[in-house]
C-alpha cells in the first residue's frame, strides 16, 4: 500500500493549486482522477466556453458600428471555430500531464472510494494518507422523464461540429442563457423552457429583463412555469411535451434539446459514510476550516455544501486555503472576500459584494446609486448605449462601496476593478491619489465613482 502526506480526489482547480503549495513545502502528494486531468473547467467547461464565446462578443461590438464606420457586419464560421477549440483545448491534457510530471505529483487513475478516514481504494489498489482533499465537483441534474436519453448537456454542446437549426433549452440559468446567446447570434431558432417564472434568478432582474426582452426580439420562445412530461423522437426531430401552470399543454418540435436545470455534487459511490463524512446532493458538509466531520479530510470547490458562488476562482481559493491549513495548524478560519461573478450573455451581467436585492431589502443600511453610463459615455464604451451600473454604498459616516452590478459588454473588466475597490476599502480620496490611463473604460469607471462616494 502506497502512503502519502496528502491525497487529492480530483485534479481540477479545487485540487491542483493546493497540491502545488504542498509539494513546494516538501509534502508527498498524489491526485486521483477518473476522467480528464484538470477537471471540468479546463476541458469542457469555462475554458472551452470563453474560447467559443469570444468571437460572438467581438461580433456584438462590431455590429454596433455597422453603418457607423463599419461597412458590413461580421460573420462567424462555427465549424472553423470548433476546430480551433479542439486544437487548443485538446492540448490541455498533455499540458496538464506535463505540469504534474514537472512538479512531481503522482497521478492515480481511477475512481476513489474511502475504506476509512485514512485509506482509499482505486482500481483495486489501496492508498493511505494523513490528509485527504475531496474536490470532485458537480454534474448536471437529469430529469427522470420518458425520453430522457434524448437530452444533451453542456459538455455535448461545447463539442458540436455544427449548431442545429433549432435548439431548445430546458432551464433558464447561466448555461441556457449563455448558450442561447451564441445560437441567436448564429441565426438559430431557440426555445427556453423553465419551471420558474424568471431567468437567472441569482442576478439583478432589472438587467436580466433586458436580456430576456432582447432575446424575445430575436425570436426566442420563452415557456415559463413549465412542467416537462417527456420527449418523443420522430425521424430527425424531437418533440418536447409539457404543460404550463394554467394547465394548457405544449409540444415543441426541435432539432436539439439541452438540459440545464441545475447541478448536484459528485458524492455518490465515494464511500463517504465509511469515513464518517456527512453529505447530501447539495454537497459535503464542512466546518469553518473546510474540514469534514473526519477532521483529516477536507472538501474543496463545487462539492462543498455552501451558498458561496461555485466558481473556478472560488475553488482555487478553497484549494490554496486548505493547503495552508494543513501546513499551519493554527491557521485562521476561512473568510471569503467579495466574489465577482459574471454571466456571459450578450451583453454581460456581473455582480459583486452586497447584491442589489439585499440592498433594497435594507435601505437603512445601504444606499443605491444607478448610473446609465452607456447614454453619456457611448463613445468610450464602444457605442453601447444600454450599458448600466448599479452601486451599493454603506451608510457609514465615511461611506464605502460594498457592492455593485454591471450590464455591459465590458462587465468583466468593470467588476474586477470594482471588486478591488471594495476589497481595499478605497474611497474618493484614495482614488483621487491615483492616475489611470486615458481614455479607457476603467478611467471612466473611476470618474463615475468618485462623486458618488461624497453624495449624501
Amino acid at each position: 500500500m502506497k502512503n502519502y502526506d496528502v491525497i487529492f480526489i480530483g485534479s481540477g482547480h479545487a485540487c491542483w493549486h493546493g497540491a502545488l503549495i504542498l509539494k513546494f513545502a516538501g509534502k508527498k502528494v498524489a491526485l486521483v482522477e477518473k476522467d480528464l486531468l484538470g477537471g471540468t473547467c479546463t476541458n469542457y467547461g469555462c475554458d472551452a466556453k470563453i474560447l467559443l464565446d469570444s468571437p460572438f462578443e467581438l461580433k456584438e461590438a462590431l455590429d454596433r458600428y455597422e453603418n457607423v464606420g463599419l461597412a458590413q457586419a461580421a460573420k462567424i464560421d462555427w465549424k472553423s471555430l470548433m476546430q480551433y477549440k479542439k486544437q487548443v483545448i485538446g492540448a490541455m491534457q498533455p499540458g496538464m500531464q506535463g505540469l504534474f510530471d514537472r512538479f512531481g505529483f503522482d497521478v492515480i487513475r481511477g475512481f476513489a472510494k474511502f475504506i476509512d478516514n485514512h485509506t482509499i481504494e482505486v482500481a483495486g489498489e489501496l492508498y493511505s494518507a494523513k490528509n485527504f482533499v475531496i474536490g470532485t465537483g458537480q454534474d448536471y441534474i437529469p430529469l427522470d422523464i420518458p425520453g430522457k436519453e434524448y437530452f444533451h448537456n453542456s459538455r455535448d454542446f461545447l463539442s458540436l461540429d455544427e449548431i442545429p437549426e433549432h435548439v431548445t433549452f430546458v432551464g433558464a440559468g447561466i448555461i441556457s442563457m449563455e448558450f442561447a446567446s451564441i445560437c441567436l447570434s448564429l441565426g438559430r431558432k431557440v426555445d427556453i423552457v423553465t419551471s420558474g417564472n424568471a431567468a437567472l434568478n441569482a442576478y439583478p432582474q432589472e438587467y436580466v429583463s433586458k436580456i430576456v426582452e432582447k432575446m424575445k426580439t430575436q425570436g426566442v420562445n420563452f415557456v415559463w412555469n413549465a412542467d416537462i412530461k417527456g420527449i418523443e423522437k420522430t425521424g430527425n426531430k424531437y418533440i418536447l411535451n409539457g404543460s404550463v401552470k394554467d394547465g394548457s399543454g405544449f409540444a415543441i418540435e426541435t432539432d436539439y434539446i439541452l438540459i440545464a436545470v441545475g447541478r448536484k455534487a459528485n458524492v455518490e459511490n465515494l464511500g463517504l459514510e465509511n469515513a464518517g463524512i456527512e453529505y447530501s446532493d447539495r454537497g459535503i458538509k464542512v466546518d469553518s476550516h473546510l474540514r469534514t466531520k473526519a477532521k483529516n479530510i477536507y472538501a474543496s470547490g463545487d462539492v462543498i455544501d455552501t451558498r458561496i458562488p461555485k466558481l473556478t476562482p472560488t475553488a482555487e481559493f478553497d484549494s490554496n486555503y486548505i493547503a495552508l491549513d494543513i501546513l499551519l495548524p493554527i491557521h485562521s478560519a476561512i473568510k471569503y472576500p467579495p466574489i465577482p461573478n459574471l454571466v456571459f450573455t450578450l451583453p454581460r451581467i456581473a455582480q459583486t459584494g452586497v447584491t442589489i436585492k439585499e440592498a433594497k431589502s435594507h435601505p437603512e443600511l445601504y444606499r443605491i446609486e444607478e448610473v446609465a453610463f452607456g447614454q453619456t459615455m457611448a463613445w468610450l464604451n464602444k457605442n453601447e448605449g444600454e450599458a448600466h451600473m448599479t452601486f451599493v454604498f454603506d451608510r457609514k459616516k465615511n461611506p464605502h462601496l460594498v457592492g455593485a452590478a454591471v450590464f455591459s459588454e465590458d462587465a468583466g473588466v468593470y467588476i474586477d476593478m470594482i471588486t478591488l475597490i471594495i476589497n481595499k476599502k478605497l474611497g474618493a480620496r484614495d482614488l483621487g491619489k491615483m492616475i489611470f490611463a486615458f481614455p479607457t473604460v476603467t478611467y471612466g469607471l473611476v470618474g463615475l465613482l468618485q462623486p458618488l462616494f461624497l453624495k449624501k
